[in-house]
């Protein structure tokens, strides 16, 4: 989003939290400027994780009614999660145009709260519209980053990561942060494939936590794996993917989609009210993935469902093209637009 409203003429401050997978993702980015507030989150009502809830919203209020004044500010976007509350109302506060996104089919509590101080509640899929007022909902979609809408040469992704041409490429990812029972399906899939000599290769994300296990686990396999903590240059391995398999996250979902890379989506079990299951429920209606239930899936059974998979073109051809129709559209410049309205 910034890098659209910065080609359309605008100044961006982006916040973010204090969480270090938001340091890593910043990483790469120098050219705008961040700035960081408390992380907050908020735990079971009425425990002791609620006082530092409200403590760390207070505090980070505060420092962004000086943000908004410092930058003087016309509006404040959020982009989901209560990091986005605190500048949110800040903004409300001071007069500014408020805005936020939600990816997810089912609204997250921080956004559904964050709504009630917004002009415009902007959407990544229609099946949440129903959590939120009618007349300040817009579908827009999930944008994706600019980077991505600059095609790069097959052969030059597949140099990247040392992969080869001709062998179906699976692409592993559980989110940002990883996913530890899916890293763990995944090594127990490739040895049954490595053993019955399934012509494979694999860009493998684990997150930061379980790169050193994953990298043991799949030490002397055959099928030829690249396996990366973390991902900065993601439109390359997106380029190579001929499958993937995901957590259901609405940005992954979103990323998916724009590139037409068929899925296994795998959804986090214990995703507050379930949403990536109904993230995932949207792709499986719509013919572009399949989904697994992580309570029922062995490393066996993941094994022949890539098998059969990689097996069939056809299928995987339909599943690519069901994906890119909903990935079809530019989202961040939908909600550029948005922004750009003058107020009601």
């Amino acid at each position: 989003m910034a890098d659209c409203l910065r080609r359309r003429g605008h100044e961006v401050l982006i916040l973010i939290s204090e969480k270090e997978i938001d340091r890593l993702a910043s990483e790469g980015h120098g050219d705008f400027e961040f700035r960081k507030l408390p992380a907050i989150g908020l735990g079971r009502v009425f425990s002791l994780k609620t006082v530092n809830f409200l403590t760390q919203s207070w505090k980070a209020y505060g420092v962004c009614r000086g943000l908004v004044d410092e930058f003087r500010a016309d509006t404040v976007l959020g982009m989901g999660g209560f990091t986005s509350t605190p500048p949110i109302v800040a903004g409300k506060r001071k007069g500014c145009r408020t805005l936020v996104h939600d990816s997810n089919a089912i609204p997250g509590k921080a956004n559904r709260l964050t709504a009630r101080f917004c002009d415009v509640v902007l959407l990544g899929v229609a099946e949440a519209a129903n959590y939120f007022p009618k007349s300040k909902t817009r579908v827009v979609g999930t944008p994706v980053r600019a980077g991505f809408r600059e095609p790069v040469p097959r052969g030059r992704a597949l140099d990247l990561f040392g992969l080869e041409e001709g062998v179906k490429t699976l692409l592993v990812m559980g989110g940002s942060q990883g996913a530890r029972r899916v890293n763990r399906l995944v090594c127990e899939a490739l040895r049954v494939l490595d053993g019955a000599g399934v012509a494979l290769q694999v860009i493998h994300l684990t997150g930061p936590g379980d790169h050193g296990e994953v990298t043991e686990a799949c030490r002397g396999l055959k099928i030829r794996t690249k396996i990366l903590p973390f991902c900065h240059e993601m439109q390359m391995a997106y380029t190579v993917a001929d499958l993937a398999i995901s957590r259901a996250g609405g940005s992954s979902l979103a990323e998916l989609a724009f590139f037409g890379v068929p899925s296994i989506l795998i959804p986090y079990p214990h995703a507050a009210e379930d949403h990536q299951r109904r993230n995932a429920e949207v792709f499986v209606r719509a013919g572009a993935a399949v989904m697994a239930d992580e309570k029922e899936l062995t490393g066996e059974v993941l094994s022949e469902m890539l098998r059969e998979l990689c097996r069939d073109a056809p299928r995987l051809a339909a599943l690519s093209e069901k994906a890119s129709q909903l990935g079809a559209g530019d989202a961040a410049e939908e909600i550029a637009r948005a922004i750009e309205e003058a107020p009601a």
